[in-house]
């Protein structure tokens, strides 16, 4: 008899985003044709930069000739974008991250999500919270947790941010092996300074831990104080895999591209104790289960690095970010506690009562979709997040809507 993996049965099944369209599909069903403004999703509504549709337009009619198609490219990516990442991204920053160190991939999320497999089930793991569901539901799938109770999976160690820590809490004070990371953070759009990197790398140093480092949206920062990069900081190429994306800073959401960091000293352990390099591992998991990212793709996501691609993708980026300084300036001039917004898509407020009752006055006398903060965790309760990914002109109307009825 074929048995179905009893972990899945755990997982709250998407239960934010799938609320939060059923009471956006309950609205419009009782409101047909209202014109609703979505300020929840975290997905970008902006064209690709020219120059990386040029260079896919080029890519994919090199498919179309023998003497220049590609069938099969690199398991990890083809070296003319491997390289172009890592003299930009890293050796530009005075990171020193080589093309070999770089695994090109279909976005982020798959990466964040899959890297978890190479590790012994018995681990200790510990997340943000609030957090990214993808942290924990894939380590719940893999049988690392226990029931889901209060809100919280048993087993997790939960790493609260709060109002008083701006977001970015502190280094766990028990016994943990495999924590993850974000920032700029999704959903509370805080940034961690050198000094808090710093000492996450000197903690994960002393106690042979691994950093599972998301930095997706490191090109929103615009503080020279703050680092894109986790291995900016001394030590962290010993304890830190780095995942990126080309999806929020260059509009690959649909186009599906991004890449995994992980140096050649990076360890882990055996039971006996030994440590083992996990570049290996992550290479025999790529060969085995994936097979790489289409050739007009990566030819497009190398276009990013062109001096015109840089320039193309800023242009999105200030765009976005103008549109978080109209969301933080209205909130503020409200008088609600904002965070994130200044180096993040993302403004995380205090909306000073329960989370799902605020999204549902917003919604129902704004006609403005947002997400409610504690479909991220429990310390998200009574928070809200908007994105500013949308028309300026969109962001400015819902702005107006809600100086009306707040």
């Amino acid at each position: 008899m074929i048995r179905v993996n009893p972990h899945y049965s755990k997982i709250q099944a998407n239960y934010l985003f799938a609320e939060v369209a059923q009471r956006v599909k309950n609205y419009l069903a009782a409101h047909p044709g209202a014109d609703l403004i979505r300020l929840g999703i975290g997905d970008v509504t902006h064209a690709l930069p020219a120059v990386c549709v040029e260079a896919m337009v080029r890519a994919a009619r090199e498919q179309g000739s023998d003497e220049t198609f590609h069938g099969y490219g690199p398991y990890y990516g083809y070296e003319f974008l491997r390289e172009a990442i890592a003299k930009t991204d890293f050796q530009a920053r005075g990171c020193d991250i080589s093309a070999e160190e770089i695994f090109v991939s279909d976005g982020a999320k798959c990466d964040v999500g899959n890297f978890q497999e190479i590790f012994d089930t018995d681990i200790r793991v510990a997340v943000p919270d609030p957090v990214y569901p993808v942290y924990v539901d894939t380590n719940v799938m893999a049988g690392r947790t226990g029931a889901h109770v209060g809100g919280n999976y048993e087993g997790l160690t939960y790493l609260v941010g709060n109002e008083a820590n701006g977001f970015v809490p502190p280094v766990p004070a028990e016994p943990v092996d495999l924590v993850y990371l974000c920032f700029p953070n999704n959903p509370t759009g805080a940034v961690a300074t050198r000094e808090q990197l710093q000492a996450w790398v000197d903690w994960a140093r002393a106690n042979g831990a691994l950093i599972l480092f998301d930095a997706a949206y490191e090109l929103f920062i615009q503080d020279p104080a703050i680092p894109h990069s986790i291995y900016e900081i001394p030590g962290a190429k010993e304890v830190a895999v780095e995942f990126r994306s080309f999806s929020k800073t260059a509009g690959f959401t649909g186009t599906r591209c991004g890449y995994a960091v992980v140096p050649n000293e990076c360890r882990a352990y055996d039971a006996s104790g030994a440590a083992v390099p996990l570049q290996p591992l992550w290479k025999r998991r790529q060969s085995t289960k994936f097979n790489g990212v289409s050739y007009p793709v990566q030819a497009a996501a190398a276009a990013v690095y062109t001096p015109e691609g840089q320039a193309q993708c800023r242009a999105l980026i200030a765009g976005y970010l103008a549109n978080a300084r109209i969301v933080l300036e209205h909130l503020n001039a409200k008088g609600y506690k904002t965070f994130g917004g200044a180096n993040s898509p993302y403004v995380w407020f205090n909306a000073g009562m329960e989370s799902w009752g605020f999204f549902d006055r917003l919604l129902n006398e704004a006609q403005v979709v947002t997400t409610p903060g504690c479909g991220f965790g429990n310390a998200g309760a009574g928070f809200i997040r908007i994105t500013a990914f949308n028309s300026r002109e969109n962001v400015e109307r819902a702005m107006e809507r809600l100086d009306k009825i707040l």
